[in-house]
């Protein structure tokens, strides 16, 4: 078996089916390479205890704890019996509950004093934290019928050393299981290819790969396990930058048409009708981009700003400044609300600017078309027509902009808004629209770190927005605990009436629809167990709330529904209407998140609000504020005050800051999620590297990777490097990195 395919080899043939076959399904590892490359999530000391109090609700867990107490408990008039565990690390407790005729074993295998390891979900229960029929081992002893006795007698063994590897898990396939499998591939790290180019590799000290993989899994001393985790954050760092080095070495060898802004035309009208400055951010990153858009090769860089700091202003001073170049403009965006909303300002922003060639348009205007889906057939062919003629500069759409049908006279800018709700084939059909590549503008209203920029985004330079145009007022925000406090949420209803009695509007945003189809989808989700039905429901939803508040709280106001369900047309006469002052609350779902400017909205209540992000919920809180009142935005949960939830919700409503906000909300999330999340196209391969925490590596191998790629753009001389590379980079995300 040659180097390459011994880490391909499939985990059938090494572990067997039914193993292989729980571990694809719920870990995604298909390969002895993946196995080896499913590291341990942290180190326990036999001593030592887990700390219980950051346990993760909802989440497969291994914890090492000691037994403080047990005691088995009857229930329905002493017909059945439960064992109620109590674990203790001396600062936090966690329950074990097991039922049924089983309890007996655990109960005698673990008395008050013992300790043991224990896998299972985190759950809520009477508030207190609980796992539901747990497997466990014994410390110390095997623990199990007979058939489960070696597996756990030889886990047992695993952890005879100081330090025992607690792995990411799941159900049926729990951390000490997973150890057993390790300890079975472990052997094949010898034949792992070293993708570190040996230069790099010794002048930077580090230890060959297979070494690396040995010490991380089975580490003899704390020291081992930072040795190896350093060399492998730098493997993931230096692959993918390396593939980005590339993109961004390839798009600089396309050809491009230079759009240099022509004096006296339409930005310089444009311009001059404007009501205030551009703020000292806003003419900065106005520069860079023109400074692209003068190159013969395409520009492809992402705008990414706080909610409110003037993104759409500069996007669209860039589409004027391509207009007078001789080229189109096409601005993408993710939803037919959000698209309807930008041709709505944009239009009013230019006044008659917009309106060339029609009467009473100005000499040196452009047309601006809208193209959406759900336009009429008449209006869908003028808008065509427009297009393919040159006479509109400038076209908003959604993704029908992207058929075929859909033909630009020049195509010279394509703005994507949103990037991450668009998909990468949907962007690479506008941007193959041009005769040659168009310049590329990603927006974001997301705050992206610096490192995540370099790894989500790092084939796109990067502008940044972070300073508030003048007259922005600030934002309110606090926690509503209904279930803790009800009179809490009582008031926040009085504060919407007080909101709207001085004139203004109000936002309330619900997790769900809740027509039919969707609660079908929501009973099938999640079946609560008579344990914890309690403690668990459906999400609000939109027609629900919108109900009860127009027959309670919010009698006599007018109230109106919004929801990604309803008919474009329906909708856009909703947003209409609510942007003129004819609605005074609109009860919506995150349909509303980015885009939506309505000034005189001063107010929001996001109902169940531990069921979005961070970043979801500062998107949201944006809409509001955007005048010249102060906004209040209020988060109403029923989640208890010391549950990770409330933590971030509480660190929502103490910040403004959304570039610290990403910050906390990344750190909360897997980083494969997050990567995932932007369409990275490098899925889960960040299994080490910690995009907050590891900015200096990031910056180093990117660096490191720039050099490489300059010398060698095709990695010939590096033929380890380029199959660590074709491993990272499937079909699929390949793809992705080629239409960046």
């Amino acid at each position: 078996m040659d180097r390459v395919s011994a880490l391909d080899e499939s985990l059938k043939k090494t572990l067997g089916p039914a193993t292989a076959k729980v571990m694809a399904e719920h870990l995604d590892l298909h390969t002895v390479g993946d196995l080896l490359h499913h590291y341990p999530r942290r180190y326990e000391e036999r001593g030592q205890l887990t700390k219980l109090a950051d346990l993760p609700l909802d989440e497969d867990v291994t914890v090492v704890a000691q037994v403080a107490d047990s005691r088995i408990m009857t229930f329905n008039h002493g017909r059945g019996q439960r064992l109620e565990i109590t674990l203790t690390d001396g600062s936090g407790r966690l329950q074990l509950v097991f039922f049924g005729r089983g309890i007996h074993k655990p109960h005698k295998e673990l008395p008050p004093g013992s300790r043991g390891m224990f896998a299972g979900k985190v759950s809520v229960f009477n508030r207190k934290l609980q796992l539901a029929h747990p497997t466990y081992v014994p410390l110390g002893r095997a623990s199990g019928d007979d058939e489960s006795t070696e597996d756990t007698a030889q886990a047992v063994d695993a952890f005879a050393g100081k330090l025992i590897p607690i792995y990411p898990a799941c159900k049926g396939l729990e951390s000490w299981k997973i150890t057993k499998a390790v300890d079975a591939v472990l052997p094949r790290a010898a034949e792992a290819v070293d993708p570190l180019p040996p230069a790099l590799r010794e002048g930077r000290g580090f230890a060959s790969l297979p070494e690396a993989l040995l010490k991380v899994h089975r580490p003899e001393s704390r020291a081992d396990i930072e040795s190896a985790r350093q060399r492998l954050k730098w493997d993931e760092a230096f692959v993918l930058q390396v593939a980005l080095a590339r993109r961004r070495y390839a798009d600089a060898q396309l050809p491009a048409v230079a759009r240099r802004p022509v004096p006296d035309g339409l930005l310089d009208a444009f311009d001059a009708d404007l009501p205030f400055t551009l703020t000292d951010g806003q003419q900065k990153v106005t520069g860079e981009i023109f400074a692209d858009l003068a190159t013969e090769h395409p520009m492809h860089r992402l705008l990414q700003g706080e909610v409110g700091s003037g993104k759409t202003l500069v996007a669209l001073r860039a589409m004027l400044a391509v207009v007078d170049a001789g080229g189109q403009a096409a601005m993408l965006a993710p939803t037919e609300v959000l698209a309807q909303q930008h041709h709505r300002s944009i239009t009013e922003m230019m006044g008659e600017l917009a309106q060339g060639g029609m009467l009473g348009g100005a000499e040196e205007g452009t047309k601006v078309v809208l193209l959406t889906g759900s336009m009429g057939m008449a209006a869908r062919r003028q808008a065509l027509l427009d297009l393919v003629t040159g006479e509109a500069g400038i076209v908003i759409g959604t993704h029908a902009l992207i058929e075929d049908k859909v033909r630009f006279h020049d195509l010279g800018l394509v703005v994507v808004d949103e990037q991450h709700r668009f998909g990468v084939e949907q962007r690479d059909a506008l941007r193959s629209k041009g005769k040659q590549p168009p310049h590329l503008l990603v927006m974001t209203a997301t705050p992206i770190p610096r490192t995540v920029a370099m790894t989500v985004f790092g084939d796109l330079e990067t502008s940044v927005l972070d300073q508030l145009p003048a007259g922005r007022s600030p934002i309110a925000s606090h926690v509503v605990p209904a279930q803790d406090k009800p009179h809490f949420l009582a008031r926040a209803w009085e504060r919407v009436r007080e909101e709207v009695g001085k004139g203004h509007q109000a936002y309330v945003v619900c997790p769900r629809i809740g027509d039919d189809e969707d609660d079908e989808k929501t009973k099938r989700k999640s079946k609560p167990s008579k344990e914890d039905e309690a403690e668990k429901r459906p999400p609000l939803a939109v027609v629900e709330v919108a109900g009860k508040l127009t027959a309670g709280p919010l009698q006599g106001l007018r109230v109106e529904i919004l929801h990604g369900r309803m008919q474009p047309d329906d909708k856009d006469a909703v947003m209409r209407r609510f942007a003129a002052g004819e609605v005074d609350v609109l009860v919506a779902t995150t349909v509303i998140e980015v885009g939506v400017n309505v000034p005189n909205a001063t107010a929001m209540v996001i109902m169940d609000a531990d069921r979005f992000g961070v970043s979801q919920l500062h998107q949201l809180r944006g809409r509001v504020g955007r005048g010249s009142a102060p906004g209040l935005c209020l988060l109403v949960t029923d989640m208890p005050e010391a549950s990770p939830a409330r933590a971030r919700l509480g660190a929502v409503a103490a910040t403004l800051d959304g570039f610290e906000l990403s910050r906390i909300d990344l750190e909360q999330r897997r980083e494969g999620d997050v990567l995932g999340q932007a369409q990275s196209g490098v899925r889960s391969s960040l299994r080490m590297l910690a995009v907050i925490e590891d900015e200096e590596i990031i910056a180093a191998a990117r660096e490191e990777a720039a050099a490489v790629v300059a010398e060698d753009p095709e990695l010939t001389g590096s033929p380890e490097l380029r199959t660590a590379l074709d491993a990272l980079l499937d079909t699929e995300r390949e793809q992705y990195l080629d239409k960046g």
